[in-house]
């Protein structure tokens, strides 16, 4: 039983230490992404694009 209690206190350790390193990686700007959303503009057109060559392609196979 006591090995429970062990388990249980190493896992709680090591999660609180992830949690500590999430919070830091945040908090120094690991995660910001300011590339994107300055192009976002410029790829939704392709995306639209896109969609009526898969739509022509599958009218083709059915020819």
């Amino acid at each position: 039983m006591s090995v429970i209690y062990l388990l249980i206190t190493i896992s709680i350790v090591v999660a609180i230490g992830f949690f500590i390193a999430f919070i830091v990686a945040v908090k120094s700007g690991q995660y910001d992404d300011d590339y994107t959303p300055s192009v976002r503009m410029l790829f939704d057109d392709e995306l639209k694009k896109e969609k009526p060559k898969s739509v022509q392609i599958t009218k083709e196979k059915q020819i």
